[in-house]
């Protein structure tokens, strides 16, 4: 499996960036006139972009984040933060419209519920210099709400000789959408989670909603949480199982398969060794509190 463009190996990551507050050690999501207190709590950046980009820079690929930050207390806090990741900024956008920008994430043992804010427009006024980035080779779309706010965003990315993926990621308001599949013609890779696919296909079965999405994408990777991950792929379906981790938050678990993922694929490997990537990121992930948290100590590799 190939991207294409060996020259051009730099990925830019597109998408919103937010200031994670995780609530952990809790045994219960509150109800409507009672509170509930958790053990533990912690500030961190989040959002698929920021958390896919840290996570390919941890592992030696070059990566642009194309987003917006707002100027706000909230935003200024995890600015360092994303500068320390080792993703490129400069086609960062801050601006007091953007911010602040939060999601509240509830983790219940193995599972997270999320309340947030969007603020301001999706589109960066970087993203014309980004794409005309010599560098670049991949642009990586973070969620489909970044699309349906930027249309025309994969064509322009392919006039530039980009390739494409995209993480749908839950959106209760476009998830459902009849035109989503239409809407995302021309990416190259899509990887959307289970609830995600069985959202857009109807199809419960992993193999039937695989082979839905593959007749809309070469490439389409599924992720299944303890389940791993099925990749269908010129018409075969691979799956590989979960590693056995200790579980802490699966926050951002996702966006780092993604990253794995991506990295291996741009780097030519073959489906399988891809597979196995996505599922190495994405077990490291979980093994802290925050998508990126788990990013200080050494990176490790499954073998493919």
């Amino acid at each position: 499996m190939t991207a294409g463009h060996a020259k051009r190996p730099a990925v830019l990551s597109i998408g919103r960036i937010y200031c994670d507050l995780i609530f952990t050690g809790l045994g219960a999501l509150p109800g409507l006139g009672r509170e509930v207190f958790a053990e533990d709590m912690k500030m961190a950046a989040g959002g698929g972009a920021f958390i896919a980009a840290a996570h390919m820079a941890h592992a030696g690929r070059e990566v642009a984040l194309v987003a917006r930050l707002g100027t706000d207390a909230l935003s200024a806090g995890i600015e360092p933060e994303l500068r320390a990741s080792g993703a490129d900024m400069r086609f960062l956008e801050k601006s007091p419209g953007a911010g602040p920008q939060v999601t509240v994430a509830s983790v219940i043992g193995s599972d997270r519920a999320f309340l947030s804010r969007r603020a301001g427009t999706a589109l960066p006024d970087t993203l014309e210099a980004a794409l005309a980035w010599e560098a670049a080779g991949h642009l990586h779309i973070a969620e489909y709400a970044t699309l349906h706010e930027i249309p025309d965003l994969v064509s322009r990315a392919k006039a530039r000789g980009l390739t494409v993926s995209l993480d749908p990621s839950w959106d209760e308001t476009l998830i459902y959408e009849p035109e989503l599949l239409d809407r995302c013609a021309g990416v190259d890779v899509f990887l959307p989670n289970m609830e995600e696919a069985i959202a857009i296909t109807q199809e419960s079965d992993p193999i039937a909603a695989i082979g839905i999405l593959a007749e809309a994408f070469p490439i389409v990777a599924l992720k299944a949480g303890g389940d791993g991950a099925w990749l269908k792929a010129r018409g075969q379906v691979l799956h590989r199982r979960a590693e056995e981790v200790t579980v802490v938050d699966t926050t951002g678990a996702g966006d780092a398969f993604n990253a794995g993922f991506i990295d291996a694929w741009m780097s030519g490997a073959s489906d399988e060794a891809c597979l196995a990537a996505g599922v190495t990121f994405g077990s490291l992930a979980v093994q802290a509190a925050g998508g990126t948290a788990i990013l200080d100590r050494p990176l490790r590799r499954s073998a493919s």
